[in-house]
């Protein structure tokens, strides 16, 4: 998928007049939630047990 794609559900749910920093905050959001799912996905995960 491509960045303009994976952001156009994410703009929409922000206001029809949004800050800069709140947009900053859902891209810093998306960035580590995608992060996160390539991490799982590469087994690179931290156990319950471990945490």
């Amino acid at each position: 998928m491509h960045t303009k794609d994976r952001l156009h559900i994410p703009l929409k749910r922000l206001a029809d007049s949004f800050s800069i920093d709140e947009l900053i905050d859902q891209l810093f959001f998306i960035e580590k939630v995608e992060d996160g799912l390539q991490q799982s996905e590469e087994g690179r995960i931290v156990s319950n047990e471990d945490v």
